[in-house]
């Protein structure tokens, strides 16, 4: 392949699949060499699904608009970062699209042009992290920057260029055990740093044809893997003013809407209860990352300061850490430890106790995680045909790390049997009488783990009150309904929409038509948030199109769209 003279937009489409692909390859072993802040072993892990979420989104953007793919690059970043790897390669990312954007340059300043992205996303990494600390991702970034620089200053052409960071990337990275005694007792490098390298091989790769770096079965760590986790379990991060970050047991992370000039007041309230702090984003919404014993804590810091944190998650690192020393004895030894961490972990699982907890109900992946971002600590598998038993909550109610518990049904056939519950347990429950998701996760937003339950009860009702819910599934049987002013026939597999407390308010042979029909009944002046929780048979182009109708029939109405997985009702929606 001819060597390109310049980044065009096909060029920088090109580069990001083949960084998302070839760190898919590599995440293994990027989770192998892993040891530093905590040993979570995920950022392999975390830095290939960030780039799934940029990819994902750029995929939006028309393929020969520049400025398009750029602000698909800079926001799928930003919303799809995971755990403290992806956070600061989503700045690293923020930092070249924005550089890259809004300008095609000569092929004479074309290298000029791929270490000025490089110098902006290293200042985008540090200005991220709270503490920065040197031998570790942001270190590599930026004496790769410098590498680029200095050959650009030379008058190096755009190839010239990025061999030049990439020479300089490596050269830190190999260094970095010498800036980190945990590295260099493990035997390892930076694991973030090395994903960061995989971005510059990627451009070799889409610049010039090199070849991309092969992944081995041990990144060459061998033992020294093992080795690292035990030796980091005993440390500290050895730098003056930081926290042991073998103490910080949760890690927390969300979305957080908030004034940019209170940032820095956000960033010092949680450099006050944690370590690994990283957060980016700007314009009033920020992607923020913590390691934290406080969890409470955590997310009240914004609270303070006008902020509403959202889609929260939470991760015990201890348990990942058991988790990892299980698995590696079991390779070791070929047996199975008799006590292995659950997997996957229970929403809640290892949370520490709190005044009130909620316990809820529902089905789907995407709803358990969701549920669990959300702060809820027990699920019960159920919902509409799979209705659970009073035995099933109750037994989830009693396993919370809570002496009060609030109950979600989030369906009406459930709201009796969790009525039960209350009389058959010494703790105090409260029944908040949810009939769908939508209304539990309104509820959700307002629910407090340090108020009494009572409290929690009567706050979530008036939450899950004030939305108006419909969902839209296939009709199992024949019936008639009265749609409005007209009584239809309804036919056995005709698209239906329902909203509670009204029945069936739309019917078509198309799903489309049934939730364009079903949103016009639903929608009124005062909408100002319409959720949108996808299900299992949810299809991604009738996605777009729900969305697309909405920017262009209710600008105003702000819309969330969540994965569920659910089963039978590929729609549900809620709007407050």
């Amino acid at each position: 392949m001819p060597t390109l003279e310049r980044i065009t937009t096909e060029a920088l489409r090109d580069l990001v699949v083949t960084f998302r692909d070839t760190v898919k390859v590599h995440a293994p072993g990027l989770n192998r060499l892993n040891v530093y802040p905590v040993p979570d072993g995920d950022t392999g892990t975390n830095m290939a699904r960030t780039l799934d979420a940029v990819v994902a989104e750029m995929e939006t953007a028309a393929a020969d608009d520049l400025d398009a793919t750029c602000d698909a690059i800079s926001h799928g970043s930003l919303m799809g970062a995971r755990g403290n790897s992806g956070v600061i390669l989503s700045q690293i990312l923020r930092g070249i699209a924005s550089t890259m954007k809004s300008m095609t340059v000569p092929a004479d300043e074309a290298g000029h042009r791929f270490a000025d992205a490089l110098q902006a996303a290293s200042t985008g990494a540090y200005q991220a992290v709270l503490k920065p600390i040197e031998g570790t991702i942001l270190t590599v970034v930026r004496e790769s920057a410098e590498g680029a620089k200095a050959a650009a200053n030379d008058g190096g052409t755009l190839i010239e260029v990025v061999r030049a960071a990439r020479r300089a990337g490596k050269t830190a990275l190999d260094n970095t055990p010498e800036q980190l005694p945990v590295l260099k007792d493990a035997g390892v490098v930076d694991a973030g740093g090395a994903g960061f390298l995989l971005l510059l091989d990627s451009a070799l790769y889409v610049v010039d044809g090199e070849p991309l770096p092969e992944a081995e079965p041990d990144d060459g760590t061998g033992g020294a893997v093992g080795a690292a986790f035990d030796a980091v379990a005993h440390r500290t991060s050895g730098v003056e003013g930081e926290l042991d970050v073998s103490e910080q047991r949760y890690e927390v992370m969300y979305f957080l809407d908030l004034d940019d000039e209170r940032i820095d007041e956000f960033k010092q309230g949680w450099g006050a209860i944690g370590d690994s702090i990283v957060v980016v984003g700007g314009e009033g919404l920020w992607n923020c990352h913590i390691h934290t014993n406080d969890i409470g804590a955590a997310i009240e810091v914004p609270l303070d300061l006008g902020g509403r944190p959202r889609k929260i998650r939470v991760t015990d690192l201890f348990e990942e850490v058991d988790e990892e020393h299980a698995k590696r004895e079991a390779q070791m030894t070929g047996i199975e430890p008799k006590h292995a961490p659950p997997h996957p972990a229970a929403p809640g699982a290892g949370l520490p106790p709190v005044t009130t907890a909620v316990v809820g109900v529902c089905t789907g992946d995407g709803l358990v995680e969701l549920f669990a971002q959300l702060g809820v600590q027990g699920v019960v598998t159920g919902g509409q045909t799979m209705n659970p038993s009073t035995a099933e909550l109750l037994d989830t109610v009693e396993h919370v790390n809570a002496d009060q518990v609030v109950i979600l049904p989030n369906n009406k056939n459930i709201i009796a049997v969790a009525e039960q519950v209350d009389a058959l347990t010494t703790k105090r429950v409260v029944v908040v009488p949810t009939r769908s998701m939508a209304e539990g996760l309104a509820a959700l937003v307002v629910y407090d783990p340090e108020a009494p339950c009572d409290v929690n009860g009567a706050e979530m009702t008036d939450a899950a009150e004030s939305v108006t819910t419909g969902e839209v599934t296939q009709a199992v049987r024949d019936t008639t309904a009265d749609i409005g002013d007209v009584k239809q026939d309804v036919k056995q597999g005709d698209w239906i929409g329902i909203v509670r407390g009204d029945g069936i308010v739309s019917c078509a042979t198309t799903q489309l038509e049934a939730i364009l029909n079903l949103l016009d009944t639903i929608i009124d002046d005062d909408a100002e948030l319409m959720t949108i929780i996808t299900g299992t048979d949810a299809d991604a182009h009738t996605t777009e199109a729900v969305t697309g109708w909405l920017g262009d029939h209710h600008a105003a109405v702000t819309v969330e769209v969540h994965v569920g997985g659910q089963p039978l009702y590929p729609y549900i929606f809620g709007v407050e």
